[in-house]
């Protein structure tokens, strides 16, 4: 059986923090990275990133900003800022998407306002990536086509890699080489409904198209014992 929690990270799509610092706790001794979205981001804001970090665990920030690069470039700056200062030895932040369809320029700028912070922090910057499109469209005759496209432009702004389903994930390590990030969402556990989205897959196809990361929300949270839905997706 190979484990695959170093690449688990668990989506907190949830409404309030009380629920979120509940599934931390819950889950934190085989978690490491927890996922906040726009909807507890929302509703909590750095008080959820503190608390994950308090857990020991990281955050994955899936803002998807996407605005004129000015905007992106000081939302970047302003989330490296929250991984400050730290309240352990590692920083809360561990990554950040963008969404690509906001062009080279915004990429650019996106990568550029997470460093300069991070040179005036003396830290790390966050990892960013691209999103490309959502797992929640169907597949199309060209989808993988806009995939590679959008990956492309990410690799040339400088951003770490890209988050794309895994229908895409084999041709995006081809096409743009082993150190380039693929986080894949839209994971379902064999025979579990796959809700809204659209291209789904499990976590054992993930790992073998080339995901680093893996994306799970509603399996675990749902489940009626929610460390077990992650024990047996570490499973393979």
């Amino acid at each position: 059986m190979q484990s695959i929690e170093d690449k688990l990270i668990v989506a907190l799509d949830v409404d309030t923090f009380k629920d979120a610092e509940h599934f931390v706790k819950i889950l934190s001794s085989k978690v490491k990275i927890f996922k906040v979205g726009s909807q507890l981001f929302t509703a909590c804001g750095k008080e959820a990133v503190d608390m994950i970090g308090d857990k020991g665990a990281r955050v994955f920030l899936d803002l998807k900003f996407h605005d004129i690069p000015n905007t992106v470039k000081a939302a970047t700056a302003a989330a490296t800022n929250l991984s400050f200062p730290a309240v352990r030895m590692e920083l809360p932040i561990f990554m950040i998407t963008v969404h690509t369809i906001g062009g080279k320029q915004m990429l650019e700028a996106a990568v550029k306002g997470a460093e300069d912070k991070a040179a005036e922090l003396k830290i790390k910057r966050p990892f960013i990536v691209g999103v490309t499109i959502l797992t929640s469209d169907s597949a199309g005759a060209n989808t993988t086509e806009m995939v590679l496209e959008r990956a492309g432009w990410a690799k040339d702004a400088g951003l770490d890699g890209i988050v794309c389903s895994v229908f895409e994930a084999a041709a995006v390590r081809k096409a743009c080489g082993k150190d380039f990030i693929i986080v894949t969402p839209g994971i379902r556990p064999k025979g579990t409904d796959a809700g809204d989205q659209k291209r789904v897959a499990t976590a054992a196809e993930a790992l073998k198209a080339g995901a680093n990361f893996i994306v799970v929300g509603r399996p675990i949270l749902e489940a009626a014992d929610p460390l077990l839905a992650v024990k047996k997706l570490s499973e393979l």
